[in-house]
Order: structure tokens, then sequence, then C-alpha cells
């Protein structure tokens, strides 16, 4: 602890350090007086200051093409001018969030298929480079790409599962219905919720594909957005009818049929 009870940075940072690995120990602390809040008393991120970064030292530079090329990797998802093979990914600022970054943006640039734990255990650009010259760093994988569709798309695993118990059950089965209630207050648009809920449905092949089967075979159909888009029906009930209504309009559906119903309850 410093003078008047300010916390000692270098204090604080060792401290973590002796039980925390390099990763989860804060690259700065910022000290005030209290935290900014909101109107709603939550925390205001926006107001808060920006931590004063020690500047990045560079000690040695790159001596070969790969650690240059990782040292312009490091400083473009730091958002730093540059780095120096000594610097620690993590003491820079990175976190785990910007170690998927770099190691998505390493990937496509070496073209290596490099395991993000790799960067937690060799952090700095020399200690990278070493583990890509290992025997067990391979190459990238093929990149995903669009494929043209069989005619008939046969149920992944997870699918199959399902379909067959909902088959066990008579399809009738609400067990993997998932409700959602939402209250809303002041005027309503029906027009403009349903022209969103035709949205969500057009751009979420899931909500509109079905599950038909041939002798016992089912298969994939995914239908068109214009077959299936929502019709929204509005129903008028009192606070007391409103548990009720709610679990009727739950309802039940069944895994091989698209539903075009969408509910909405209002309160008179």
């Amino acid at each position: 602890m410093a003078a008047a009870g300010v916390p000692d940075g270098a204090a604080l940072r060792a401290h973590l350090a002796a039980s925390l690995p390099d990763y989860m120990v804060p690259s700065a602390f910022v000290v005030l007086d209290k935290l900014p809040l909101t109107p709603n008393g939550k925390l205001d991120r926006k107001a808060l200051p920006a931590p004063d970064l020690p500047p990045a030292n560079v000690r040695r530079l790159p001596r070969t093409p790969q650690e240059e090329m990782l040292c312009v990797l490091f400083a473009e998802v730091l958002g730093l001018e540059r780095v120096g093979i000594d610097d620690n990914f993590f003491a820079l600022g990175g976190h785990s969030l910007l170690a998927t970054r770099l190691i998505s943006r390493i990937r496509a640039t070496l073209d290596v298929e490099l395991a993000i734990r790799s960067l937690f255990e060799a952090p700095t650009v020399e200690a990278l480079v070493k583990r890509l010259a290992h025997d067990d760093v391979a190459a990238a994988r093929p990149a995903l790409r669009p494929v043209m569709r069989p005619a008939e798309i046969p149920l992944s695993f997870a699918q199959r599962r399902l379909w067959f118990l909902d088959r066990l059950e008579n399809g009738n089965s609400p067990t993997y219905t998932i409700p959602l209630a939402v209250r809303l207050t002041g005027p309503l648009d029906r027009d403009a919720l349903e022209e969103a809920l035709g949205d969500l449905v057009a751009r979420h092949e899931s909500l509109r594909t079905i599950f038909p089967n041939t002798l016992g075979i089912p298969r994939q159909l995914i239908l068109e957005p214009q077959a299936v888009r929502p019709q929204l029906t509005v129903t008028r009930v009192t606070e007391t009818e409103l548990p009720q209504a709610l679990a009727s309009a739950r309802g039940t559906a069944s895994i091989s049929r698209a539903s075009r119903r969408c509910a909405c309850i209002c309160l008179s």
C-alpha cells in the first residue's frame, strides 16, 4: 500500500502473479474514488477512464521472417504500434478473447493449426515461434466452404435422436418445446411484430425445417420462408386469466411439422 492509502500497482501485480498465471494478471490498475454509475444504478463502462498501460519496450527486433510476421500480428490484435519478440502478449493487455483472435490470424496467415493453449504457454513471439517448429504443429485444416446439398438431406445424430423420441411419444409431447413469454408495455404495433417474426424465420433455416419420413426413414426438408411465415393471433385476457392463457398457448408441437402460429396475449 502506497502513501495516502493508494494501492501500489507493482505490489498488487506481484501478489497476484504469485498465485495466478500470466494471462490472468491485470496489465494495469486504475484507482478511482468511486465507480461511475448510470441513472439506473449500473456501472457506466463508457465513463471509466482508459488504463495507463506501460509503453512496450522493444528489447529485441525480429530476426526471421516468421518472427517479423508474428510481431505484426501481435501488434495488430493488441492495437499497438509495434511489439518485440520478448514482449508478453498478456502483459501488453491481451486476454482470452484477443488470444482467440490472434490464433485465428496466425492460422490464416501462416497456414498452421495452432492450439490456443500454445499462446497461454508461450505468450511471447520468440517462444511461440519455437512452438511452431514442433513436429506436432500440423498444417491448417481446409476452410469450410458451402457445397451443394443432396436431394434428400439426412438427419444428424442429434436430430435422429429427437425424431425417435418424438415418434416414441406419438408426436404430441411438449418435452422439447421451449416456450417464451415476454411482457411488453405500451401500444403494440402488431404488423411490425409479425414482420419481425417473419424475418427471424427467414433468417434461420432451423426454424423452418421439418422431418418427413419415407418408409420410416426421416429426412430434413427446409421450407421456403413464405410457406411458413408466422401468423400472429391476438387474445385479450385479464390478469387472472393470464396464467391459463399462457399454458394454453404453450400447447404441443411435433418436430415433423412447422408451426405458423404465434400467440400474442393482451391484458384488458
